[in-house]
């Protein structure tokens, strides 16, 4: 009866936890199905201990740990392959290459480069969660929260909404008609609008405007909003 028990709290805590990692932000999943899949593996080996039944399992790690043996060098000489795959793949980006705009919900980051818009949510139903793995209807709910509790935010959201969604109809008021940049900003993210580093130059902060206008002006698939705070940005640092 003991071990019938133990077995229902087993599961019983394996499905609360799965529950949970399915709550959080996709690209947070991952890493808890990992610890999860671990923690199963150490109650499978608490339960068969209990049981009489380690037998099997202590043949089958010291297989496991003779197939490590013999594939350890060979795995150590594919690690730092696959690690420079990953870079060249493009997962890690090249310093300075990169703006960041953020309010009082969103943190939006903007690729020089390529001109990609990339967020993350600060705040609400969907803190933590990355805006490239919101569906439409997720993006739409958020986009209401923000005309609700931040104007700045709303207008943030368009911008990534305009670009992920070019040629559809306009997504609704983004802010109550405002368009300016909102609240004043200060020299630090001045600088992270612009994608600088302490000790720019002037030349520095008009090259890196110019480049950002290119990408972000209304007229290229940009908004206000967004071209409001790069010209803020300029202004500030520039005197």
């Amino acid at each position: 009866m003991s071990r019938i028990l133990l077995l229902v709290a087993i599961i019983t805590v394996v499905y609360i936890l799965l529950q949970r990692a399915r709550n959080l932000p996709p690209h947070k999943r991952r890493a808890e199905y990992i610890k999860l899949g671990v923690g199963v593996g150490v109650a499978v080996v608490i339960f068969l201990a209990i049981t009489g039944r380690m037998h099997w399992v202590g043949a089958a790690l010291a297989g496991l740990l003779v197939a490590l043996r013999q594939l350890g060098p060979t795995l150590l000489r594919l690690f730092p392959m696959l690690a420079s795959m990953k870079i060249l793949g493009g997962q890690t980006p090249a310093a300075g290459q990169s703006s960041t705009v953020e309010s009082a919900i969103l943190r939006m980051q903007l690729d020089h480069d390529s001109g990609e818009l990339q967020g993350e949510v600060l705040r609400g139903t969907y803190q933590g969660w990355h805006l490239a793995d919101m569906n439409r209807e997720q993006l739409l709910e958020l986009m209401a929260y923000c005309r609700q509790e931040d104007a700045d935010s709303a207008q943030l959201l368009d911008s990534y909404l305009q670009r992920r969604f070019p040629g559809e109809a306009p997504f609704g008021d983004s802010g109550g008609g405002a368009t300016g940049s909102g609240a004043n900003i200060d020299r630090k993210e001045a600088l992270a609008v612009l994608g600088l580093a302490e000790g720019a130059s002037e030349e520095d902060i008009i090259a890196a405007h110019r480049r950002l206008m290119q990408k972000l002006h209304p007229d290229r698939g940009g908004n206000d909003y967004l071209a409001a705070k790069i010209n803020q940005a300029k202004d500030l640092l520039l005197g």
